[in-house]
C-alpha cells in the first residue's frame, strides 16, 4: 500500500509540472537582426559590400584548402599507423633518406602557400585603397561612445555623436533585460551614408585604443590615440547595419555600438539638409549670457546622454564610480569642476569631455550643481569654460 501510494504521488507531481508547462505563457523569442547578429549564428553574416562578399569567399576557400591538407596528411599517418603496424607482422624499414620525398615535400607546400596568397592578395591590396573617396568620415572613439565628423563629400560640416540609447542601457543595468533583436545595438544617432557611393572611415581615437567595425561591410580598424588610420566600403544596398568597438577599451567596452544607416542618395541629401539646419539652429554663442533654469533644463539633458550611464540618473554613482549628489567637488568651486571635465580624472577613469561644446559643459556642470540635494543656486556661464579651455 505504501509503494503505491508513494508511486501516485510521483505520477501526480509529474502531471502538475506538465500542466504547469503546459499553461505557461510562451518563452518570448529574439529574432534574427537584419544587417546584425542572427540567433544561432555559425556563420560569417550576410555581406552588403563587394569586399566583405569577397572576404566570405576567401574564408571558405581556405578553409576547404586547409581542410583537404588535413584529410591527406592524416588519411596517409592513420593509414601508415594501422596498416603497418608491429602487431600484423610488420617490421620498420631503414634507409637514409629519399631527394624525391625531400623536394616534394618542400615544393608541394611552397607551391601550396603562394597560390593560397595569390588568392587573398587581390582582396588585401583592395581593403588599402581608400582614394577617390565620395565621403570622408572621421570616426573618433571615446570611452564610451563614436563621434563622427563629417570631412569631405556632402555633409561636409556635420559632427555628432553617437551614444548607445539610454533605454538598452536601463535594461542592461536591470539585471533581466527583456528579449530585443537589437540588445546593445541601438544608438541615438546613426552613421548616415548613401548607398553605391565609396565612404572613407579616418578611425582616431581620443583616450585608449578602440576599433571601428560592421561586419556586413567587411571593415575593421583600430582607432589608435594620436594616429590617424583608414579604411573604406561602398554599401550595395540600403538598410540598418551594426558592429561594436572590438577591441578590448574599458569597462563600458560592450556599450560601444555602431548603427551604419544606408540610404539611398535623395534620402541622404534631405538628411544632410535637414542635419546642417538642426545644427544651425542648436549652435551656441559661447558669450551669451543663460539664466539659471534655462542652463539647468539644458544640462538635464546633456547629463542623460553622456553622464548618467556612469554616474547614474540619481548622481549616486555605482562601484568605483563616484557619486555627484553630495559631492565636494560638485558643490564646491566650480573651476575645479570644469578642470575635471576638460582634463580628466583619476587616471583616465574619467575621461575628458572636451568634445562638448562650451555651453554643454557649462549646462551639465550647472545642471549637477543643482540636481538632487546639491541645491547650491551656482551656474556656470560658457565663457567660463572658453577661459578654461585656453
Amino acid at each position: 500500500m505504501k509503494t503505491t501510494t508513494h508511486h501516485a504521488s510521483r505520477i501526480g507531481g509529474w502531471t502538475a509540472a506538465v500542466a504547469a508547462l503546459a499553461t505557461a505563457p510562451a518563452w518570448a523569442q529574439v529574432n534574427d537582426l537584419p544587417g546584425g547578429p542572427a540567433v544561432n549564428q555559425l556563420n560569417l553574416g550576410a555581406p552588403a559590400t563587394r569586399m566583405a562578399a569577397d572576404l566570405i569567399w576567401l574564408h571558405w576557400a581556405m578553409l576547404i584548402i586547409c581542410t583537404v591538407i588535413f584529410i591527406i596528411v592524416f588519411g596517409v599517418m592513420f593509414y601508415s599507423i594501422i596498416k603497418h603496424r608491429k602487431s600484423v607482422g610488420h617490421k620498420s624499414a631503414h634507409f637514409h633518406e629519399s631527394v624525391a620525398v625531400e623536394i616534394a615535400w618542400t615544393v608541394v607546400p611552397f607551391i601550396i602557400v603562394i597560390a593560397m596568397g595569390a588568392m587573398a592578395t587581390k582582396t588585401v591590396v583592395a581593403q588599402k585603397d581608400t582614394t577617390n573617396a565620395d565621403l570622408t568620415i572621421k570616426a573618433t572613439g571615446y570611452q564610451w561612445k563614436w563621434g563622427y565628423d563629417y570631412l569631405k563629400g556632402e555633409g561636409e560640416g556635420i559632427a555628432f555623436l553617437s551614444t548607445l540609447d539610454a533605454s538598452h542601457r536601463e535594461a542592461s543595468d536591470s539585471g533581466k533585460p527583456p528579449p530585443m533583436d537589437d540588445y546593445l545595438l541601438k544608438v541615438d544617432n546613426p552613421l548616415v551614408v548613401p548607398v553605391d557611393k565609396k565612404v572613407r572611415i579616418v578611425t582616431t581615437a581620443n583616450d585608449v585604443i578602440h576599433a571601428w567595425m560592421v561586419p556586413a561591410f567587411g571593415v575593421k580598424q583600430d582607432a589608435i590615440p594620436g594616429f590617424v588610420r583608414d579604411l573604406w566600403f561602398r554599401a550595395e544596398k540600403t538598410g540598418d547595419f551594426y558592429g561594436q568597438c572590438a577591441e578590448l577599451c574599458g569597462k563600458e567596452h560592450a556599450y560601444m555600438p555602431i548603427h551604419v544607416k544606408v540610404v539611398t542618395q535623395q534620402e541622404y541629401s534631405q538628411w544632410v539638409e535637414g542635419k546642417l539646419k538642426e545644427m544651425q539652429a542648436a549652435a551656441d554663442d559661447p558669450s551669451k549670457v543663460w539664466e539659471l533654469a534655462d542652463l539647468v533644463a539644458r544640462g538635464e539633458k546633456v547629463y542623460a546622454a553622456n553622464c548618467a550611464a556612469c554616474h547614474r540618473a540619481d548622481g549616486k554613482g555605482a562601484g568605483p564610480i563616484k557619486p555627484l549628489d553630495g559631492s565636494a567637488v560638485v558643490t564646491g568651486d566650480p573651476s575645479a569642476q570644469i578642470a575635471i571635465l576638460l582634463n580628466g580624472a583619476a587616471n583616465g577613469a574619467m575621461p575628458a569631455w572636451r568634445q562638448l561644446s562650451d555651453t554643454e559643459l557649462a549646462a551639465v556642470i550647472t545642471y549637477t550643481k543643482n540636481a538632487w540635494s546639491n541645491n547650491t543656486g551656482k551656474l556656470v556661464q560658457p565663457a567660463e569654460v572658453v577661459a578654461a579651455r585656453k
